[in-house]
């Protein structure tokens, strides 16, 4: 089996208005792709920050600057008009886990993606408000990182971790630590591995300036050996950029000996022979 649950219907754009993009048209654009592509479980995923209510969580700039939908018209737009999964991406947000487990309660979803885009108040992967720009080493960046990764993984609010090795995003544009990196990873695995919180294995990374899948090989491994469930997904922002480069994640997943992979239903997750 192939899926891929990290999908949005629109792209990044502040425009990319929900009349345009959370129409059964556009979705069966998105399943006729995933049909001709091998994709048996299509699920839909949507930015938290560009709901409303994604404002009683957390005020920073960046989520009131998006934050304009409405959470439960779209929920009800997959269920009612679509044969996807519902599921979301929730940022996690250290100090407000009770505020994100109110807007995530009694919504019926399928699954909820966690992401780590902002340590403290400095993004990722933006160029606005960048944590490159925070004063901080690239040691204190990557530590920073996975630290609070492991930090959203125990917070019992995901089902999976997208792009668990993010902050890889800018490539050779952003200082790395030196050494060994398996240093920095170790907080994060060791949470995966104690809870049970599925990794996603994205092939996002190849579109973007990292020229890579995340997670890198060396953080793939240390999940494996530690016997953590994998979910496969490509973070597509339209509907050509679904199954991107599977074969490459394909092929690494079975160097490492990966074999199956998790599906997801009313957050209820099983395992499936991967191919």
């Amino acid at each position: 089996m192939l899926t891929d649950y990290h999908v949005h219907l629109r792209p990044d754009e502040p425009g990319s208005t929900p009349e345009r993009y959370f129409t059964a048209a556009n979705a069966e654009r998105y399943r006729t792709v995933a049909e001709e592509r091998g994709v048996a479980e299509l699920g839909v995923a949507e930015h938290v920050y560009r709901f409303s209510a994604a404002l009683d969580v957390w005020q920073h700039p960046f989520w009131r600057r998006y934050a304009v939908d409405d959470l439960d018209a779209y929920c009800a737009f997959v269920r009612e008009e679509t044969d996807l999964r519902l599921g979301i991406e929730a940022d996690f947000v250290a100090g407000r886990e009770d505020h994100m487990a109110t807007l995530l309660d009694g919504r019926g979803w399928d699954y909820v993606v966690g992401s780590v885009h902002f340590v403290r108040d400095h993004s990722i992967d933006t160029e606005d408000y960048s944590v490159w720009e925070a004063g901080l080493s690239p040691e204190g960046v990557w530590a920073r990182y996975f630290e609070t990764v492991a930090e959203a993984v125990r917070s019992g609010l995901f089902d999976l971790m997208a792009h668990p090795d993010l902050v890889k995003v800018w490539g050779r544009e952003a200082p790395r630590p030196d050494g060994d990196l398996r240093r920095f990873y170790e907080p994060a695995v060791e949470a995966f591995a104690e809870t049970g919180v599925a990794v996603e294995v994205s092939t996002a990374g190849l579109r973007k300036r990292a020229q890579e899948i995340y997670p890198a090989r060396p953080l793939l491994e240390m999940l494996v050996d530690a016997g953590c469930p994998l979910a496969l997904s490509s973070d597509a922002h339209e509907p050509g950029q679904l199954a991107h480069r599977y074969d490459e994640a394909l092929e690494l997943l079975e160097s490492v000996g990966v074999g199956e992979i998790a599906v997801f239903e009313g957050r209820e997750r099983r395992m499936e022979p991967l191919g």
